[in-house]
Order: structure tokens, then C-alpha cells, then sequence
């Protein structure tokens, strides 16, 4: 099923606020592996300049993989999600995430394109403090498959 081009450059309103916990974040450091001490210790992350545990690099993903949600269950979209697969991520860090930020996503579709039968769409989501501050911008590119044939 083609996806629709016409969401190429659309944006969706600010999702609900979530607040980084502590705990969301020990639990994520400990799921990768991640052993550095400021990801666990609030101590160890104030000595480092930060005021409470930060983030590591990737843990927006458990933020904006929910926030992409606007999109991808748009039925006007057309993406079929059981012929999905994650093409790529990268995110542009303005400052460290730390628990007890409390942020809000904005999603846009930066593009969508076609090629040997794949759709390819590429989710662009702002990560910003409820005040506006920006911390970080996800990039997620998801590569719908086409149909196979016999």
C-alpha cells in the first residue's frame, strides 16, 4: 500500500508532558548495559556538573518512539506497521537529558520516498523542556516493505 506523500512536512501539536525519572533512567542504563556511574548515581552525576542522573544518548528513543505514535497511527498516513522495519536513528543533542526534565515532543515528517518497491518514511521529533528549552531531536526512519511476489 503507497503511503500518502501529502504528510511529507506535516507537524502534529506538542504530546502530553513526560517527566524523566530517575528511575526510567537507571532502568534503561542497566538494559544497555551502561555502567557509568552518572547514569545511576545522583552523586556522581553532580560532580560532573549535572543536578541529577543524565540520560544516556539513546534513551530519547524510549520518549519519542511513544510520541511517533501520532503518526504512524494516522490511517490517512496508509503505513501498514506489520510490513515495517527501523531503517535508521540519529539524534542532535542541544544539552544532556536529565531526570527530572520535563519535555514535550514535536513530530514531523521530513520525508517520505519510494524506492524498489519500499516506502521509506523519515520521522523528524523536537524534544523541548515544557518551557521551550531544546534537549534533543530524533530522526527515525522507518522503511515500510513491499509486497513480495511470487
Amino acid at each position: 500500500m503507497p503511503l500518502d506523500q501529502t504528510f511529507a512536512g506535516r507537524t502534529w501539536p506538542p504530546t502530553e508532558t513526560y517527566l524523566v525519572g530517575r528511575e526510567k533512567i537507571r532502568e534503561f542504563a542497566r538494559a544497555i548495559g551502561a555502567t557509568e556511574a552518572e547514569y545511576h548515581d545522583p552523586e556522581a552525576a553532580r560532580a560532573l556538573g549535572y543536578p541529577d542522573v543524565v540520560a544516556p544518548p539513546t534513551f530519547p528513543v524510549t520518549i519519542t518512539m511513544a510520541a511517533s505514535r501520532q503518526v504512524i497511527n494516522d490511517p490517512s498516513l496508509g503505513l501498514d506497521y506489520t510490513r515495517v522495519v527501523h531503517g535508521d536513528q540519529k539524534f542532535a543533542y542541544t544539552r544532556p537529558m536529565v531526570a527530572g526534565d520535563a519535555v514535550v515532543c514535536v513530530n514531523t515528517v521530513d520525508e517520505i520516498t519510494t524506492r524498489g518497491g519500499h516506502w521509506f518514511i523519515t520521522v523528524r521529533t523536537e524534544v523541548r523542556t515544557e518551557d521551550g528549552e531544546p534537549v534533543v531531536t530524533a530522526w527515525s526512519k522507518l522503511v515500510q516493505r513491499g509486497e513480495e511476489s511470487a
